[in-house]
């Protein structure tokens, strides 16, 4: 390239990418450009970009991607998540720090519809963050907590980053759908001990009493949102359809819900309500379609192995793993997540593979460690939307995500340790 050599080229070219995100270059840009030219820097034709691209953006399995995320926005809009989030607050209400708890209880079951991280915590915190701060929660706490509990957006099936990964490294979406159930719920629970801790420390949210009347009311009026989890379960657990023609029956559910039953969705609102959705598959769609071309270079190039022997160089299992899950965690919090797993997902997998993990274990593993980094400062973008969706500025959330990233991190460590939790339902 220009007469300088491939090795110094590619360097030259990777500084100038990486001064392009520092100063906030959108992502598949970067990814574009570094890839075009470290394409012509080796000599591998121009042509293969535009064709490889579209036929990575092709596939029918990632169809469930923008179907998903529409599925999201309407529950959102059809008020559905509103009644969830009311029957987690009635269960909850006798244990301390209840709301709070309740409110990683209401962005589980929303994510057990949905499959986004940004909406869950977008749509259940225009909710739960009022009632919070209402009862007495303070505001940061509030904001912090919605902010972590959208991190099981990624974790409970169905996932968007679940459906991306397996495209990336070609494995069954469907078995990481049953493999994320249990670890879900685990990050679940550990995210409510921590709010639990803070609401301990600081006297907030008495216990109240269990009233069982308004506990069975309440799971009635949610009967909609409980319906639409039972629908996914049944339809893609029980093997009467892909995730693809799964998420099309739940969008248009909650899309039948949402304008008949709970008539929150008019239909002048249902453009609206597609646009927003629309906005947000046209921020992933090219990253994933870049991503293949970014693979192709980097096998030409060797990247995959260099970076397996250098794990491999550590010999021992547990320092591998420690190496990787560290990388996972360094990248998350630096980087958005599908950014991530379109660059670490094809190199790090087989090396999990090559040290004796199975390759869906290891994708859970994977996906769990990528959800630490949406609480994880300088990136955190479940606190970016958390700020966003409050006007508490960024830093003044941050204190509150310690306790968080403790419990999650000996989920996720309990997750790599025992298979089982992962492939009991595989």
């Amino acid at each position: 390239m220009f007469g300088i050599p491939e090795d110094v080229a590619i360097w030259i070219i990777s500084v100038i990418t990486g001064f392009f995100f520092i100063l906030g270059v959108p992502i598949f840009l970067c990814v574009a450009f570094w890839a075009t030219l470290a394409s012509i820097a080796i000599d591998f034709t121009i042509m293969n970009i535009g064709i490889t691209s579209y036929q990575g953006i092709s596939s029918y399995a990632l169809l469930a991607m923008p179907l998903f995320i529409l599925t999201g926005d309407l529950i959102g809009a059809g008020g559905i998540a509103k009644k969830l989030s009311i029957m987690a607050r009635r269960v909850l209400a006798p244990l301390r720090g209840g709301l709070a708890m309740a409110s990683v209880a209401t962005c589980s079951l929303f994510s057990a519809i949905s499959g986004s991280n940004s909406a869950t915590v977008a749509t259940i915190g225009r909710i739960m963050i009022p009632e919070l701060k209402e009862q007495g929660y303070n505001d940061e706490f509030a904001a912090t907590t919605v902010a972590a509990g959208g991190i099981v957006g990624i974790l409970i099936p169905p996932s968007i980053l679940m459906i991306v990964y397996g495209f990336t490294v070609n494995i069954s979406v469907l078995d990481l759908f049953k493999a994320g159930i249990i670890p879900g719920l685990l990050v679940s629970v550990a995210l409510m001990v921590a709010a639990r801790f803070w609401c301990r420390k600081y006297d907030w949210g008495r216990p109240e009493p269990l009233i069982m009347k308004e506990v069975v009311r309440s799971v009635w009026d949610a009967k909609l949102g409980i319906a639409a989890v039972a629908l996914i379960l049944i339809i893609v657990y029980g093997g009467i359809s892909s995730p693809t023609e799964a998420s099309g029956i739940a969008a248009a559910y909650c899309l039948l819900a949402g304008t008949l039953l709970t008539r929150e969705i008019k239909l002048k609102d249902v453009p609206a309500v597609f646009l927003s959705s629309g906005r947000v598959n046209g921020l992933l769609a090219p990253v994933v379609s870049i991503s293949i071309v970014l693979q192709q270079v980097f096998s030409i190039l060797g990247v995959h192995d260099v970076v397996s022997n250098f794990v491999h160089s550590f010999g021992s299992y547990y320092v591998m793993m420690g190496a990787m899950m560290f990388s996972l965690v360094l990248a998350g919090a630096i980087m958005e997540s599908i950014s991530v797993c379109i660059i670490l997902a094809p190199i790090l997998a087989p090396i999990a593979v090559s040290i004796g993990m199975n390759p869906i274990h290891w994708g859970i593993v994977f996906i769990v460690g990528l959800s630490i980094g949406f609480i994880t400062p300088p990136f955190g973008l479940d606190l970016f939307v958390a700020s966003g969706i409050t006007g508490i500025p960024y830093d003044k959330l941050i204190k509150w995500v310690p306790p968080y990233l403790l419990f999650v991190f000996i989920a996720w460590i309990t997750i790599m340790l025992v298979p089982w939790l992962s492939l009991v339902f595989v």
